[in-house]
């Protein structure tokens, strides 16, 4: 169990919906963590505060797994820190993030790793393959960016923007995943499909033998599904997981909620 660094509780200065959306960010950083997902501080998860245009983001220096509702900090599209606290924000992950919720507002959390097979498979030139079932859920709204070095540039967000287009799952070249969900269990449980077909695929090609793709009707029908569920506003499936997730959560590190 983490040691929690003392922050004063912002409860009571926040509407109802921040908080909420605070507890469950906090929640999420943590899952990330207990699924070894996290790169030291180095990675971002952000969500969008309802009815505005700010969104929450980790105070650059925490681990995920010490990262409480009270401690993320609350940021405007511009970069602003908007309540007072001891931490700043990682730049790179606010020019990631901004980029996404300038443009998507169907978007209400972005979650970006940098994980050894995510990695890994964003180096391929072939990307994801369609060897997996997993894959087929991710290859349904999957788009790509290129590598332009630690993103720092402001320039850069145009481009990225352009080539996210209306997808919820995005391989950055040379440096890892994203997922832009609806919801933030929509959003975790979108990269654990993605971080797990990038792990399906890492091993299967390590095996040596020749891979069985899967046929292109079913990629094609795995494609409708996903719109269909896009149309129906019926989101990922995250719901039903989370109340489970955040069982676990408090049985193996409590105190996110705070």
């Amino acid at each position: 169990m983490t040691a929690q660094h003392s922050f004063p509780a912002v409860k009571d200065l926040v509407s109802p919906e921040e908080w909420q959306t605070r507890v469950d960010l906090a929640a999420c950083y943590r899952l990330v963590a207990l699924h070894g997902w996290d790169d030291l501080v180095f990675t971002h998860i952000s969500a969008k505060i309802p009815g505005t245009e700010h969104f929450l983001i980790n105070p650059y220096g925490m681990t995920f797994d010490e990262i409480t509702a009270s401690s993320l900090v609350k940021i405007d599209l511009v970069g602003n820190k908007l309540m007072d606290g001891p931490y700043d924000i990682n730049p790179a992950g606010y020019t990631i993030h901004s980029a996404v919720h300038e443009v998507r507002h169907d978007v209400a959390c972005v979650l970006h790793t940098h994980t050894a097979a995510g990695i890994a498979v964003s180096a391929q030139r072939q990307g994801l393959l369609p060897i997996s079932q997993q894959s087929l859920f991710v290859l349904s709204s999957l788009s790509h960016h290129g590598y332009e070095g630690v993103a720092l540039n402001h320039d850069e967000k145009a481009r990225l923007q352009a080539d996210l287009g209306e997808t919820g799952f995005m391989l950055l070249h040379n440096h890892g995943l994203m997922t832009c969900g609806g919801s933030i269990a929509d959003t975790f449980l979108m990269m654990f499909t993605f971080q797990r077909a990038c792990e399906i695929q890492i091993m299967a090609q390590a095996g040596g033998g020749e891979l069985i793709p899967i046929p292109q009707p079913i990629l094609d029908g795995a494609r409708a599904m996903a719109a269909a569920v896009t149309r129906s506003k019926a989101g990922m499936g995250g719901a039903l997981a989370w109340p489970a997730l955040l069982r676990r959560l408090d049985r193996q590190n409590p105190g996110y909620a705070n």
